[in-house]
């Protein structure tokens, strides 16, 4: 048993759920009952990765939010809307690539009718990055990308500045390039108009040099 493992036995992980034989669609089902934190108390289903096999591009985000929770689907909702949208604009076609979260459950608190959203805390992060761990390692993306500083902690296993880490590309264990950007819903949080359009912008420019690294890369 690995050090991983073992920490893994006293702190709670997705790591005694990982199925014996490998694939995506066995990840998903696997997935499904997986126990590894309280969180599958707390959402309503587990909401895993998808998108092609062959992607050379795979982007990740922080966790479900209220519609992904409910649709089982990862960037349903208007933030995945968002990034549907800036995708485009950027030349990426979503259905060439892979997108999944850092953390598999939704995470919220209750206001009322309204669920909202409640940012993972360092130990729901590392005990969901098994299975992060697993698709990667099944898709080996040449370029793997880190929507928002959940996404780039569970891929580095550190802190991350997203100010600092975007313009230039971080390397991971198994030697692939990480590119950090923001996610989506931070730019629907921007109440200013002028910032807004401004981060949009930069954003966008990010997904432009990422898509072309992806090319050289693939």
């Amino acid at each position: 048993m690995t050090a991983r493992a073992k920490a893994a036995k006293t702190t709670g992980s997705a790591a005694d759920f990982l199925p014996e034989r490998r694939t995506l669609p066995s990840l998903r089902r696997a997935a499904a009952g997986c126990r590894g934190c309280h969180l599958w108390k707390v959402g309503t289903q587990t909401v895993f990765g998808e998108g092609t096999r062959s992607a050379t591009l795979m982007f990740v985000g922080e966790q479900p939010g209220d519609q992904e929770d409910l649709a089982g689907r990862p960037f349903v909702g208007p933030a995945g809307q968002l990034f549907d949208a800036a995708l485009e604009a950027a030349g990426i076609d979503r259905t060439q690539t892979y997108v999944t979260n850092a953390v598999k459950h939704f995470k919220f608190i209750q206001r009322g009718k309204r669920r909202i959203h409640n940012k993972p805390d360092a130990g729901e992060i590392e005990a969901c990055r098994w299975w992060i761990d697993q698709e990667r390692a099944l898709i080996k993306p040449p370029v793997t990308v880190a929507l928002g500083a959940t996404a780039a902690r569970s891929l580095t296993g550190k802190t991350i500045t997203i100010s600092r880490a975007r313009e230039a590309p971080l390397t991971l264990d198994d030697g692939s390039e990480c590119w950090v950007t923001v996610h989506p819903s931070f730019l629907l949080r921007i109440p200013e108009e002028d910032r807004k359009k401004q981060e949009k912008k930069l954003f966008l420019r990010d997904l432009k040099r990422i898509k072309k690294r992806a090319e050289e890369l693939g």
